[in-house]
């Protein structure tokens, strides 16, 4: 769940992709029925998360998982804001 007041805007986008762009393997971010690659900030900021919003984070392959825990933790302390 997107926790920070200000909810997934560019900076806190652009810190998902910069993680995202290390991983072997695509990252999806999703919200409700819409899939994103987390490595695009533009695609990220197409899924409108506000405050209190939910999101799926998953990767392709568990070679990443170390990926997906590092933006799970991004998400979950509000992006460092």
């Amino acid at each position: 769940m997107i926790v920070n007041e200000l909810g997934l805007h560019a900076r806190s986008a652009a810190k998902i992709a910069e993680v995202a762009q290390n991983a072997k393997y695509k990252v999806w971010i999703a919200r409700d029925t819409e899939k994103v690659d987390a490595a695009s900030i533009i695609d990220l900021l197409t899924l409108g998360c506000v405050k209190g919003t939910e999101i799926v984070i998953w990767i392709e392959n568990t070679a990443d998982q170390s990926i997906m825990d590092e933006i799970v933790d991004l998400v979950e302390t509000g992006f460092g804001e």
